[in-house]
């Protein structure tokens, strides 16, 4: 069974385990530099993912001019496939929709396919940001959104 912390930047000692988790995921495995990896940190709202009592992935978003950014889902390698990062987007986007504004991100291209399975649609052309294609995507279909939310419940 899974459980998801929210926080905010302040609290250091759950920003620095997220950290972790994104310096092994994006740094360590996709070679992103930890330039572009960590900024707007003090923008996010934040979320850790525990399974079996050990934290396992991390999400954020923040607040823009264009909406609610959903960004930096990281998982650890032992995490993936077991529907972990299903319930962390489901947890992140259920918080992010008390704005009522658009949702959006960018998906890297290996990943496309996972954020269209939860209502996500490609909504422009693909670009390289850290050596990485990604997607533009955004969730605009409440009625998607609400399924997502079902599914997420039904499964705790």
């Amino acid at each position: 069974m899974s459980k998801i912390i929210k926080f905010n930047p302040d609290e250091k000692d759950l920003l620095n385990i997220a950290f972790d988790i994104r310096r092994k995921v994006f740094i360590e495995e996709q070679k992103v530099s930890e330039e572009e990896e960590f900024e707007f940190e003090d923008e996010c709202t934040h979320f850790l993912i525990y399974h079996k009592k050990q934290p396992v992935g991390t999400s954020r978003y923040r607040i823009t001019e264009k909406g609610i950014k959903l960004e930096r889902f990281a998982l650890l390698k032992e995490a993936r496939g077991k529907g972990i990062g299903y319930d962390l987007l489901r947890f992140t986007l259920n918080d992010a929709r008390q704005f009522k504004k658009h949702i959006y991100l960018n998906a890297q291209a290996s990943v496309v396919n996972f954020y269209k399975q939860q209502g996500f649609i490609i909504d422009g052309e693909k670009f390289i940001e850290a050596n990485i294609i990604h997607y533009p995507m955004s969730f605009e279909n409440p009625h998607n959104l609400h399924k997502a939310i079902e599914k997420a419940v039904c499964r705790r």
